[in-house]
């Protein structure tokens, strides 16, 4: 495999490390918990695993460790670092029992029920150190939710002697792991079961949860290129950039991405829900600002656009929820061939309210809105190019405008979407040493005998050596959610908090940063040598919730 010079380098990296997990470690329980909400539910749906304390790793005294063998399973979307929770996690184990082995399952979940896996071995781990990337095992979307598919899981188990499992996977994911975990004590086949907390979009994040591993690292490269646009659009001066960012079930990256890059607009999908807007109100407030900017000679910008916006406007809410319930299993509409044929089947079915706004749409948005649904029976938001709509609609708003008289400026758009790019960067230190020391600390929580827990570090605004390890009961973060129709326990996400810093500091300044000529930030490349004020930064987000 022909390396970068910045690969050679990155491998030769070591983690910085929790002082806890350096030496000897003993785990210290807390307090007992229970879930965030729907208690009476959850409890009974996790008699075993409901409960549990929180558990927090202290230096301890040496203790001998039979030789384990553990599976890893990397599922859901990529995220810069999980190589090195599985790093991590093979240094752990090694570390306890240099006979331990690890075993990865392959393409995700699906690898544990079809028995497709690989031994990870120490030439294996060393080529994937500070890697970013899922490519050591590859990852896959397979829910774990059928007996069938649990029975599968022990058989192979029992075949590879594995006693315990380590998902590294966000909040659908994790949940799968708790229910495994709860199906697995239920039969007391002894096979432990640790989540890892991963998701680009931050949105797998509570009380005990800082944060989830990936979230740095994307934000950081999306923010590099919004930085280029800004720094290009003030060099030109004559193009408004759209820009869509990833986050479809929350804007954490959104918000951080113009916290370190001050754009001139960003739209925040949790704040549109609060104040109840129609897609006319982001039209008009998107339009406003450059109106604004115009008055000033100024013809350009950047506007920053969660990918879940749509569903967060409560009209196109409520329209999107009528056609998941009106396409679900629709024979009658996959018959129908042609678009336009398609547009007027759907806008007879809708309600009144419903089939207006889908009637005034552009065609290429209400197309996308009836394609195929995701494993969750939900429109595929990260295929509506909704920065795309709000260019045709505000440039419209603004021609009308100009007829009125209340715009004198011009418009010429340009339109952008950053998701992939940021899935599998190569990690920024944060995320390096975060989840290294997520994969050691997974180790100390199978060592421990622990199941059903999801490994955590906390603390992470100050240096690593003083970061907390530990671990958080799954149960504590789920409620009950409907999905598919059906009431079912899943983990809470985690919106943004509009009475939180990060967005009230992003309030308080946004209104400046939308006429002003000199409030761009341009944050530059990552930085991986260094120093720690410019290589070992957290994100905005972090140093603002905890006042860093």
């Amino acid at each position: 495999m022909q390396k970068s010079a910045l690969q050679i380098a990155r491998s030769a990296y070591q983690p910085k490390m929790p002082a806890a997990l350096l030496g000897e470690v003993r785990v210290k329980e807390g307090a007992a918990t229970e879930s965030v909400a729907d208690q009476k539910e959850i409890k009974q749906l996790f008699p075993n695993t409901y409960g549990l304390p929180i558990l927090e790793l202290v230096p301890g005294k040496a203790g001998q460790y039979p030789a384990i063998n553990v599976g890893v399973i990397l599922s859901g979307g990529q995220a810069p670092g999980g190589h090195n929770v599985i790093c991590g996690l093979f240094d752990g184990l090694k570390r306890l029992n240099k006979e331990s082995k690890l075993y990865g399952f392959l393409g995700g979940p699906s690898g544990l029920i079809e028995g497709k896996y690989k031994e990870l071995t120490a030439d294996i781990i060393d080529e994937y150190r500070n890697t970013g990337g899922f490519d050591i095992i590859g990852s896959g979307r397979t829910k774990l939710e059928e007996t069938w598919q649990f029975d599968n899981g022990i058989e192979i188990c029992k075949k590879l002697g594995i006693k315990a499992i380590v998902i590294i996977g966000g909040d659908d994911s994790n949940t799968n792991a708790c229910v495994l975990a709860e199906y697995y004590l239920q039969k007391q086949c002894g096979i432990q079961i640790i989540g890892c907390p991963k998701t680009i979009d931050g949105d797998l994040k509570n009380n005990m949860i800082e944060t989830s591993f990936g979230f740095d690292t994307a934000c950081k490269v999306y923010s590099e290129l919004i930085g280029n646009i800004q720094r290009d659009a003030n060099s030109a001066k004559k193009y408004w950039h759209f820009i869509r960012l990833m986050g479809r079930s929350a804007s954490h990256i959104a918000l951080e991405c113009a916290l370190q890059t001050q754009p001139n607009v960003c739209i925040i999908s949790e704040e549109v829900e609060r104040k109840n807007l129609t897609l006319n109100d982001v039209v008009e407030q998107i339009a406003g600002a450059i109106a604004a900017r115009a008055e000033k000679g100024l013809n350009f910008g950047t506007i920053l656009i969660p990918e879940g916006l749509i569903e967060f406007i409560p009209a196109m809410k409520r329209l999107i929820r009528e056609l998941n319930d009106l396409l679900a299993g629709n024979d009658e509409f996959v018959a129908i061939s042609g678009d336009e044929e398609k547009r007027q089947y759907v806008i007879g079915k809708l309600t009144t309210e419903a089939s207006e706004l889908y009637a005034s749409l552009p065609k290429g948005i209400a197309r996308q809105l009836t394609m195929d649904r995701d494993p969750h029976g939900n429109v595929a938001v990260s295929q509506i190019e909704t920065e795309k709509l709000l260019i045709e609609m505000v440039g419209k708003k603004l021609a009308q405008w100009k007829e009125q008289g209340r715009y004198n400026g011009k418009f010429s758009a340009l339109n952008h979407f950053f998701g992939y790019e940021g899935r599998c960067a190569t990690p920024s230190n944060f995320d390096a040493d975060y989840c290294y020391s997520i994969g050691v600390t997974a180790t100390q929580l199978i060592a421990a005998g622990k199941t059903g827990y999801m490994a955590l570090v906390r603390n992470l605004t100050a240096p690593a050596k003083e970061w907390v390890a530990g671990g958080v009961p799954i149960t504590m973060m789920m409620n009950m959610e409907r999905r598919s129709g059906k009431m079912k326990p899943v983990i809470q996400k985690a919106l943004v908090e509009l009475d939180g810093k990060p967005f009230r500091y992003f309030a308080a300044h946004r209104d400046l940063w939308a006429v002003s000529t000199d409030t761009f930030i341009y944050p530059g490349p990552i930085q991986y040598f260094g120093p720690s004020e410019v290589c070992d930064q957290p994100t905005q987000t972090l140093k603002l919730e905890h006042q860093a």
